[in-house]
């Protein structure tokens, strides 16, 4: 957790943003988002000075290049630690004129994060409110990689906050749950086809880190986890710098957080690449029905996003692979065709886990829907031998519009610092979740060593009982 200081200074970062007349919240934390790039790309190209002053040889990798930009200034001077000691006026020409077109140039680079920089577009609109910003991150401690994350998450809960862009958040806490029920082991490979800020990759990133640490030990391991675990799509651009950059300051060096209208038809190629989903999609979003990818539709003829991303989940997880996603309650119970079929496609050909209900003011105020997650297995061949239910009545938070916290910090959350009495828990059910599922999955490996698992064709595993 960040400090209530640092808290202060992020706060003093956004108001000076409004003051200066940028009130998009998207807005705001997208031009934070430039400036801590180029901090990093500071620290990362005095580092490999000090590397080769150390060495005693040139620098191998030079992230400012040496000479001039086409404008004739010096690379050198293009530097956060160069930049930040300029008077206002010299800065706000130096970043508008120099800094942010060679911010562009670096999409050649093989870095997710590069890639997403090459539309950057600067809009600080005055050299005063650039001054201020520049002189209040550069406070801000960026050492410790727990401190960096905790710092932009508290940055993006403003989004949240701010109301029209919450659609983009899922809260965190329920993230965190859904991480705790799926297990992430060091061989998973991981997807949310609808990534928005990357919350539930970055959450993932975190759960590995404490329960397999050494996942950063190993060297194969290292490889797949900063190059080929973690994969994260969505269609603004805007999102997708906020995204990779969250990741990036959670200690994720290359993800692949890219472009992709996850519906579409020419996105149809990565049939069963995953082990493992983690996704909030879209409910009731607009859909280019025209050009909706055809093996879904074979799989579930219907306009309902939320319908066609369950059909997406199929195919893009590998037999044996598992899901954890949230469903608005009409997957559950509508009566049309197409929800008949989709929920008889994951009762009756795949296996269906648990279905944990949860309060319907969980994203409020920007969405008052009921909603649920499920929980399910890719089997191609059946396996649903029962379904865990549980409906969450509280989840730590008040249900009204304020969500405002009902129990201490250390109490909050699917896996609080701090024991919970019985009457906190009818404030907070999540750890209760976690418990009873644990127990039951206990209780599924008890039946599976008595009666034993049946293989599929495929390879994949699933429990069965006998009569």
């Amino acid at each position: 957790m960040i400090s209530g200081e640092i808290k202060s200074q992020i706060d003093k970062i956004w108001d000076a943003f409004w003051s200066g007349g940028i009130s998009n919240p998207l807005e705001v934390i997208e031009q934070i988002t430039y400036l801590l790039f180029l901090r990093r790309l500071d620290d990362l190209h005095t580092l490999e000075e000090n590397k080769a002053n150390r060495l005693k040889r040139p620098m191998s990798r030079r992230i400012f290049p040496e000479g001039e930009d086409i404008k004739k200034r010096a690379y050198d001077d293009l530097r956060w630690s160069r930049f930040k000691h300029l008077a206002a006026p010299e800065m706000f020409a130096v970043v508008n004129d120099h800094v942010f077109p060679f911010l562009r140039t670096l999409g050649g680079d093989e870095s997710t994060y590069a890639h997403h920089m090459k539309d950057a577009r600067f809009t600080i609109p005055t050299p005063a409110l650039l001054s201020k910003v520049v002189d209040l991150l550069d406070g801000v401690p960026m050492a410790d990689r727990d401190t960096k994350g905790d710092l932009y998450e508290y940055m993006l809960s403003k989004i949240a906050a701010a109301g029209q862009n919450g659609q983009f958040r899922t809260p965190r806490h329920i993230i965190g749950l859904m991480v705790e029920l799926t297990a992430p082991s060091p061989g998973d490979v991981i997807c949310d086809p609808a990534s928005g800020t990357c919350g539930f990759l970055v959450a993932t990133n975190e759960y590995l880190r404490s329960h397999h640490p050494e996942i950063l030990r190993d060297a194969k391991l290292k490889q797949h986890f900063h190059h080929e675990m973690f994969h994260g799509f969505d269609f603004d651009n805007t999102m997708l710098r906020i995204g990779s950059m969250n990741m990036l300051l959670h200690g994720v060096e290359n993800p692949d957080v890219r472009y992709q209208d996850s519906l579409a038809q020419e996105h149809s190629g990565d049939e069963e690449a995953y082990t493992l989903v983690l996704a909030n999609p879209p409910f009731a979003g607009s859909l280019d029905y025209e050009n909706t990818a055809k093996d879904l539709l074979a799989i579930v003829k219907t306009k309902k996003t939320e319908l066609l991303f369950l059909a997406l989940f199929l195919r893009l997880l590998k037999p044996g692979g598992r899901a954890a996603v949230i469903v608005p309650d009409g997957v559950l119970f509508g009566s049309s065709k197409a929800h008949k079929e989709l929920r008889r496609l994951l009762v009756e050909e795949q296996k269906l886990d648990a279905v944990i209900s949860l309060p319907g003011g969980v994203f409020k105020p920007y969405a008052g829907v009921s909603t649920a997650i499920l929980l399910f297995t890719k089997t191609n061949s059946g396996g649903t031998d029962f379904v865990w239910f549980y409906d969450v009545n509280a989840d730590g938070w008040s249900l009204d519009d304020k969500r405002a916290p009902l129990l201490a910090e250390e109490k909050l959350g699917a896996v609080p610092t701090a024991q919970l009495t019985e009457e906190e828990h009818t404030k907070n059910n999540l750890p209760d979740v976690l418990t009873r599922w644990r127990s039951a999955l206990q209780q599924r490996f008890a039946i599976a060593q008595y009666y034993g698992t049946r293989t599929t064709p495929d390879g994949s595993e699933f429990l069965y009982t006998k009569g």
